[in-house]
């Protein structure tokens, strides 16, 4: 069954991006390596702050657009409430 990954990522001064893609592991690696030009190559917005995962691309859809909706205070509980240090949640992901 095919998954569908809404995310945010954050520069260290906590610039917010929401995505989202049917491989995370390869967006989030070109993110990190800015690979693609736009607004997260612009403000360095390098770490997997937080994420969601469902099998039906509408859902996914519907909660991206929800997520862009809202103010930031709100994508910050949002983020919060599952990674409370902010950690980068790919940390490991691409060490050989």
């Amino acid at each position: 069954m095919k998954q569908y990954y809404v995310y945010i990522m954050s520069s260290k001064s906590r610039t917010l991006y929401t995505g989202i893609t049917d491989d995370l592991i390869r967006r989030v690696y070109e993110h990190k390596n800015r690979l693609i030009d736009g607004f997260t190559k612009k403000y360095n917005i390098t770490s997997l702050a937080y994420y969601e995962v469902t099998s039906d691309i509408q859902t996914a859809i519907q909660r991206e657009k929800q997520i862009k909706g809202w103010v930031r205070r709100r994508k910050i509980a949002l983020i919060e409430t599952a990674n409370a240090e902010w950690k980068d949640l790919s940390n490991g992901w691409y060490e050989t």
